[in-house]
């Protein structure tokens, strides 16, 4: 099946909007934190044509990440600007230091409004927020968020969830790692707040325990054909998820990933069988 005649990706609303989002994204953290040579930059150039022409719209990055922001707006045509659904973050302590790196994300990534901004890992989470409020109130930014990455900060992203109802939760989610689906996600949807799932591979360490295991059988009953798709389609087979967003800087994983998001999803049998063999 060719590119161009492949399902069209799996989309969810965002609550706040009933905007629809491929459920599919695409991490820009290492991968795109590189410098100007043209031959680091000639197989990311590859990755985001064929993101977008394999329908993903869903990029996040951050000021964390050295250059990613900087990359992104240097190698994204107009025409994939308008279609892409520019996710980024806020990574400072006070005020005036998250409105000049906000600013910076706007000169770089040469996307006004913003889709998204997130506060990274809650860092000055209040001071942020208000911040981010207000830039969504000027139409400098259409929707705001929070975001972490560990299972430890999991207790503190409920609370803001509850406290705060922010459009958007970044959060880590995994076969190996489940639990955000005992309570954060349930609590999201409750709360009509977006999900972006990052680590849905952990790092890559789930491939190291799979690397000679073969692929089941039962993996085509949800329309899988590689491991990442099945731990793809794990995480989305939560109906609060939004959107994963695995980042690469390989055009064959790229493709491999967004297959993750076409076709049938795991039932309950299959979420458990896909639990035991990775756990094993």
């Amino acid at each position: 099946m060719t590119q161009t005649s492949a399902p069209r990706l799996l989309t969810r609303p965002i609550p706040s909007s009933g905007e629809a989002l491929p459920v599919i994204g695409l991490g820009t953290s290492g991968p795109f934190e590189v410098g100007a040579e043209a031959a680091a930059r000639a197989p990311l150039r590859e990755v985001i044509d064929a993101f977008f022409a394999g329908g993903g719209r869903l990029i996040d990055t951050s000021p964390m990440y050295s250059t990613a922001e900087r990359v992104l707006g240097e190698l994204l045509t107009p025409a994939q600007q308008q279609s892409c659904f520019m996710a980024t973050k806020v990574w400072a302590d006070g005020a005036a230091a998250g409105d000049s790196q906000m600013k910076d994300s706007e000169r770089l990534l040469r996307h006004r409004p913003l889709d998204l901004v997130q506060v990274h890992n809650l860092r000055d989470l209040a001071v942020q927020l208000a911040s981010l409020r207000a830039m969504k109130a000027e139409g400098r930014v259409r929707y705001i968020g929070i975001t972490h990455y560990t299972v430890a900060a999991h207790a503190d992203l409920a609370r803001v969830i509850e406290r705060e109802k922010p459009d958007f939760v970044q959060l880590n989610y995994s076969a190996l790692t489940r639990e955000a689906g005992d309570r954060l996600l349930p609590l999201a949807a409750d709360h009509g707040v977006a999900v972006i799932v990052n680590r849905a591979f952990e790092d890559g360490k789930v491939f190291a325990r799979l690397k000679d295991v073969p692929l089941p059988a039962w993996a085509a009953e949800f329309d899988a054909t590689s491991w990442a798709q099945v731990l793809l389609k794990y995480v989305i087979a939560h109906p609060a998820v939004t959107c994963v967003i695995p980042a690469t800087g390989k055009v064959r994983n790229l493709r491999d990933n967004l297959a993750g998001g076409r076709g049938r999803l795991p039932d309950a049998a299959a979420l458990g069988k896909i639990v035991a063999a990775v756990s094993a």
